[in-house]
């Protein structure tokens, strides 16, 4: 990939963007993960403001070290930068005492751990609100057009997605051309969402390297029958989650009502 040319080229699509939009900057979470990190440093990049925001919930210290280095980073490099930090601990605590529950621990753990993403765009379009800006979306294209490895109106609610059309090798890429601290690069891609350091690959079963691979395959209409060992189980993975987060992909179902029924 030819990091210069994608880089100016999103750079360029956000400033016409802004521009067109007549909006004054970009706000967007800091993680501490490449995604955000490399969105961040081409929102900064536009000339345009741009608002970092910490948005910790039980959050592991190494995230939200990585987080502030990267603003640091940022700051440094870039005039119009700042950084704001909402504790959501509090929050997340009071809705965990008031909401229903179930006795069903998984379903809990993944419902609140989605909660948790709802809380942060909520907070980030308030910000965005506030000192009208736009929120600038962090999900990569295995993410959000393979596995759906995102929480609907949680990462998923954005004004603009700069980075959705590159593979997570390619943010990657992106990242160190852009100069990124080492300790995101070499971080373990990880959604923070349960409060431990449980990564991505855990949670998927595969390693983005493998779910690209996977995605490659059925653009080539290959299917698991095609495979053994672990390409099967690999494509088995990817295929699961596909269908199962498919209603993430694609546009909400309106109910068209036809006018021999409307009368």
């Amino acid at each position: 990939m030819n990091t210069k040319e994608v880089t100016n080229y999103i750079v360029k699509w956000l400033a016409d963007y802004a521009k067109s939009a007549n909006i004054k900057g970009f706000v967007l979470g800091i993680s501490g993960g490449i995604d955000s990190a490399v969105t961040a440093s081409l929102c900064a990049k536009t000339g345009f403001p741009l608002l970092c925001v910490e948005m910790p919930i039980h959050q592991a210290e190494s995230q939200v070290s990585r987080g502030r280095e990267l603003i640091k980073f940022l700051k440094k490099k870039h005039k119009k930068v700042r950084a704001e930090k909402v504790d959501l601990t509090a929050t997340f605590e009071t809705f965990k005492n008031v909401i229903p529950t179930t006795d069903n621990i998984d379903k809990v753990n993944l419902s609140l751990a989605n909660t948790r993403a709802r809380l942060r765009m909520t907070t980030l379009f308030h910000l965005a609100g506030l000192h009208s800006y736009i929120v600038a979306g962090t999900g990569n294209k295995v993410e959000d057009f393979g596995v759906g490895f995102f929480t609907k109106y949680g990462d998923g609610g954005v004004d603009i997605s700069p980075i959705a059309d590159l593979m997570k090798s390619e943010v990657y890429q992106l990242g160190a051309y852009l100069g990124v601290p080492e300790s995101i690069l070499k971080a373990a891609p990880t959604d923070g969402l349960f409060g431990d350091n449980r990564t991505d690959e855990e949670q998927i079963g595969a390693s983005y390297d493998e779910l690209e691979w996977a995605m490659r395959q059925i653009d080539l209409g290959k299917k698991t029958t095609d495979f053994t060992g672990r390409k099967k189980e690999v494509l088995t993975i990817y295929t699961r989650l596909h269908r199962a987060n498919s209603h993430k992909m694609i546009p909400i179902p309106i109910c068209e009502i036809p006018d021999s029924v409307r009368g």
